[in-house]
């Protein structure tokens, strides 16, 4: 079912760049987009789309929001799990709702705040392909299981696919579930609160070094890339 169609597209380069509007992108099977910093095999959020409505209601300048792809919808309504078809080639997995984070407030103040979960959705890529403005977007249906946009519950799911016997370091466990590395000063704490057998499996770096390190090998196998 055709549900969009992509208004306009943009890569960020590096983190301390802001985006920079292109007129096509070319989206890599399980990494991203090419010559994006995000791009990442092993990171649920390759790329974000945002909706046009959120720019509207609220007056932000262009790319305020920092998506890769901008969509003719509202994204706050796209469900986990879902796949999407853009053109002919590229299939998506959305993944969860992007946080609206204290950083869009040097931007606006209150930013953060007003958007909700309006910031945008975030996504890996299933088929590569080319994009370009003005491709429809096609809703396939929600073909794949859902994550949580709660980070806690998706550090749970992390660490229920750590190997018997292996332990996952705080970085990379933020980096699997798709959080800033900041959050590795709360990890020991939530931890405490989880079942014994989970907290075992996240360590701090360098710590317990007999136990194999997992980076999180098979977390994002996606059947769904051959068989869409």
């Amino acid at each position: 079912m055709h549900i969009a169609s992509i208004d306009a597209l943009a890569i960020r380069p590096a983190r301390n760049l802001l985006p920079q509007r292109s007129e096509r992108v070319l989206a890599l099977a399980a990494h991203g987009l090419d010559g994006d910093v995000h791009a990442d095999p092993l990171s649920p959020r390759q790329l974000l789309l945002a909706g046009r409505a959120a720019y509207a209601d609220l007056d932000l300048p262009a790319h305020a929001l920092r998506e890769n792809l901008l969509l003719d919808i509202d994204t706050a309504h796209l469900a986990s799990g879902t796949v999407l078809q853009v053109g002919r080639d590229v299939l998506l997995r959305l993944m969860f709702q992007c946080e609206a984070c204290g950083r869009l407030d040097l931007q606006r103040r209150g930013l953060a705040r007003a958007l909700g979960t309006r910031r945008g959705v975030l996504a890996r890529v299933l088929a590569g392909g080319e994009i370009r403005p003005g491709d429809r977007v096609r809703d396939l249906g929600r073909l794949l299981p859902a994550w949580s946009d709660d980070w806690r519950e998706r550090v749970v799911r992390v660490l229920d696919a750590v190997p018997p016997g292996h332990a996952v370091e705080y970085r990379q466990l933020a980096r699997l579930a798709g959080i800033a590395s900041t959050y590795c000063r709360a990890f020991p704490a939530v931890l405490r609160r989880l079942r014994p057998a989970h907290a075992a499996r996240a360590v701090a770096q360098g710590a317990d070094p007999a136990r194999p390190r997992w980076h999180g090998r098979g977390l994002f196998d996606d059947p769904c890339a051959v068989d869409c």
